[in-house]
């Protein structure tokens, strides 16, 4: 975590730039599910990496994202409650269906306020989570060398109306998003391809 900690506190300096970090121009202005919802969101963050895996060896890591869950491949100690993210895929987690609860946070029940929802999805292509205030979407595609582009895409509305929730929101978004999304990234990275390399033998 001390790592990042720079990270996170020049976020705000280096906006332009880590709102599109690792996606190409196209990327960022591709259409991808949920854009609809909130056009005019003050954050709108597109992100992306090469993972040298086949979609199928990715998706499962998405499925089973979760607080106290599978985790979130990350800050264990911020994002997990210090519990250790998973290295294997939960076969447990891998029931995806409409309207299951994400948490992001570990308080019990989730709620709209704590956990994002399963809204849409197509098995090893995309998904999409949301929330009254944001969205979440992710979007796997194939290369032609058996890789795979995953791009996630964040939206998130700063409702003033509810000042202490966007203040929160604001804290979150413009100061600890883009650490905890790019570590992410890069753990799904690391799981997957070393599922491909252990199914390839």
């Amino acid at each position: 975590m001390l790592v990042d900690l720079p990270v996170f506190l020049t976020s705000p300096i280096y906006r332009r730039w880590h709102l599109h970090w690792g996606a190409t121009p196209d990327e960022a202005r591709a259409p991808m599910p949920g854009d609809d919802r909130f056009p005019t969101a003050q954050f709108r963050a597109t992100r992306a990496i090469t993972i040298a895996a086949p979609p199928e060896l990715v998706w499962p890591w998405l499925v089973q994202l979760g607080c106290l869950r599978a985790g979130w491949y990350s800050h264990d100690l911020l994002d997990n409650l210090g519990r250790p993210s998973a290295t294997t895929i939960e076969p447990a987690l891998q029931d995806l269906q409409v309207g299951q609860w994400v948490p992001m946070s570990p308080k019990p029940p989730p709620t709209e306020r704590t956990a994002f929802r399963v809204d849409s999805f197509e098995v090893d292509r995309w998904l999409l989570w949301t929330k009254p205030d944001s969205t979440w979407s992710w979007q796997l595609t194939p290369t032609s060398d058996g890789s795979t582009r995953l791009v996630n895409r964040i939206h998130a509305v700063y409702d003033w109306r509810h000042r202490l929730d966007a203040s929160q929101a604001v804290v979150l978004m413009e100061f600890g998003d883009f650490a905890m999304n790019r570590r992410m990234m890069r753990g799904i990275k690391t799981r997957a391809e070393s599922l491909d390399r252990n199914s390839k033998g």
